[in-house]
C-alpha cells in the first residue's frame, strides 16, 4: 500500500530511498467501515489521510440539513485543512461512504515529513495549492454555474462515482433536491 502513496508523491517530487523508508514509518494503515467518521463536527482534525480504497464524503450540517461539498476517492488525500493546520475544532464532517482503507499521518509526523525530506515542504505546498484551487473552483461554480452545469462537471470529474454513491449525495453536491437531479440526469441522458 505504501507503494501507491510513494507513487503519488513521486509524481510531484523526487524521493530518495532512505526518505521512502522514513515515509513508510510515518504513515499508518487505518480502516473505516461504511458510515464511520474520519472527522466529526467539533473535533479537531488530527490526521491527513491518503485513500487506498473507498470513498469519503465532505459535508457540513446546516441546521440539520447535510450539505455535501466534496468527495475523496482512491489516490486522493483527505483532510480538513481549516481544522488541521491551526489544530482547531472543525465545522466540517468527513465520513466513509464505503468501507475504506487509508494511510494516515498525524500532525507532528507530517511536520517531520516536511522537515526531513529534501522535497517534503515542496510536496506539501503543491498539495495545498491543488486543494486551494479546487476549493476556489467549487465556490465559483456554486455561485455562477447552473445546477445542470455543476452536474456535468461532477460527471466529468468523478465518472467512476456515479454508481458508487447515493444519488441524494450527488444532488446535495450539485445543490438541488433529488427530484431535480433526476430531471437533470434525464435531460443529460437524452442529449447523448
Amino acid at each position: 500500500m505504501i507503494e501507491i502513496l510513494l507513487g503519488e508523491i513521486e509524481k510531484a517530487v523526487h524521493v530518495e530511498q532512505h526518505e521512502k523508508e522514513l515515509i513508510a514509518g510515518l504513515f499508518h494503515e487505518k480502516k473505516y467501515s461504511k458510515g464511520d467518521y474520519f472527522l466529526k463536527e467539533s473535533d479537531v482534525c488530527r490526521h491527513v489521510g491518503f485513500v487506498i480504497s473507498g470513498v469519503m464524503r465532505y459535508y457540513i450540517n446546516d441546521d440539520g440539513e447535510e450539505k455535501t461539498y466534496g468527495f475523496a476517492k482512491e489516490s486522493d488525500f483527505v483532510c480538513n485543512n481549516e481544522s488541521f493546520l491551526p489544530q482547531q475544532p472543525s465545522r466540517q464532517i468527513i465520513q466513509a461512504l464505503e468501507d475504506c482503507t487509508l494511510l494516515i499521518v498525524g500532525y507532528n509526523d507530517l511536520q517531520t515529513f516536511y522537515t526531513s525530506l529534501k522535497n517534503g515542504e515542496r510536496f506539501g505546498r503543491i498539495v495545498i495549492e491543488q486543494v486551494f484551487v479546487k476549493t476556489l473552483q467549487g465556490l465559483n461554480s456554486f455561485y455562477t454555474d447552473s445546477p445542470e452545469l455543476r452536474y456535468q462537471k461532477f460527471v466529468k470529474e468523478y465518472p467512476d462515482l456515479l454508481q458508487r454513491i447515493p444519488q441524494y449525495y450527488i444532488a446535495s453536491y450539485v445543490g438541488v433536491k433529488p427530484q431535480s437531479l433526476s430531471r437533470i440526469r434525464s435531460r443529460n441522458t437524452s442529449r447523448k
